[in-house]
């Protein structure tokens, strides 16, 4: 049995400069109540205890929205918890093992950069949904190859929803939407603002 989460609009990234542990909870609620539809637990920093916690927390939570929470990278915790998925990078474990796993339910993403070849090989091997990136200059990964629009052109192609990342704010989101784009994931613009409730409100607009 597939997921029944419809996978469309603000995708939201949790990070753990932005969202200390005494403000991670509070402000991923204003998140969701405020019309996120995809939640992705990434801790790069902390300990396996207190990414346990925090991940078993941030279900809870989710559940109570209906909405999705995606772990990063971490197919174990993802498992532990039974959270609803993982996203994986090009160098993390392979879709197929993630897939063996989790099960036919979990929904898993996958990493594609700026290259339609990698996404097409994703769906190929069972990826849910695939992201592009980095379309705009990034505060939390600086460092991201970028990816150019063009790329935008033949997602239509794909039999998958797709995901834009990489300096996504309610300014330049409309611009990737337009393209087809299926979701948007933000980080910065969406934690570091002044009222996360209306800006989330304000991206799930967009749509």
């Amino acid at each position: 049995m597939k997921s029944s989460f419809i996978l469309k609009g603000l995708y939201a990234i949790t990070d753990e400069h932005l969202l200390p542990p005494s403000q991670l909870i509070p402000l991923v609620d204003a998140a969701l109540a405020g019309g996120t539809q995809v939640l992705q637990y990434r801790n790069k920093l902390g300990n396996s205890d207190l990414r346990f916690q925090q991940a078993l927390a941030l279900k809870k939570l989710c559940h109570h929205y209906h909405i999705p929470l995606i772990i990063n990278d971490d197919v174990k915790l993802a498992q532990t918890i039974g959270a609803d998925g993982v996203h994986l990078g090009q160098s993390d474990r392979s879709i197929t093992q993630a897939r063996h796993t989790l099960g036919n339910q979990a929904i898993i993403g996958a990493t594609c950069h700026a290259s339609m070849e990698l996404a097409e090989q994703a769906v190929s091997q069972g990826a849910d949904y695939v992201a592009f990136g980095r379309f705009f200059a990034s505060k939390t990964k600086p460092e991201a190859p970028t990816a150019s629009f063009n790329i935008l052109a033949n997602i239509h192609t794909l039999d998958s929803p797709s995901v834009a990342i990489g300096g996504i704010t309610v300014e330049n989101a409309s611009q990737l939407i337009a393209q087809g784009i299926s979701m948007v994931a933000v980080v910065h613009d969406l934690f570091a603002a002044e009222d996360v409730f209306a800006q989330a409100a304000h991206f799930k607009s967009l749509f």
